[in-house]
């Protein structure tokens, strides 16, 4: 009857040996799909690999407007969230943000 360590032993074997014929078996089929690809002329799309312009994908994002722009050329919205620290720093100093609002 073979031993703990034995059996132990001979189940790293087979696991060492399990990946290895994985690995094999992988490199072998991505040789036959590139073959098929090539041979029937597929493509992403055809795979259903390709992105599609399902919802929410490839639509151009919409650019906030810029309402106000800084001494140094930065902008903002004015939209929600923190103000900008350029925006925050000339509020601290007195500056009205009229100030520094976009004409036209």
């Amino acid at each position: 009857m073979a031993t703990y360590l034995e059996l132990k032993e001979q189940a790293e074997k087979l696991l060492a040996e399990a990946e290895r014929m994985r690995e094999q078996e992988i490199t072998d089929a991505v040789a036959d799909i590139k073959r098929k690809i090539d041979l029937y002329g597929l493509t992403a799309e055809d795979l259903g690999l390709a992105k599609s312009a399902g919802p929410g994908r490839n639509r151009p994002k919409n650019k906030a407007v810029v309402k106000y722009r800084g001494p140094n050329g930065e902008t903002w919205s004015g939209g929600r969230g923190r103000k900008p620290q350029w925006v925050t720093q000339a509020l601290q100093q007195g500056r009205n943000l009229e100030e520094f609002a976009v004409k036209g």
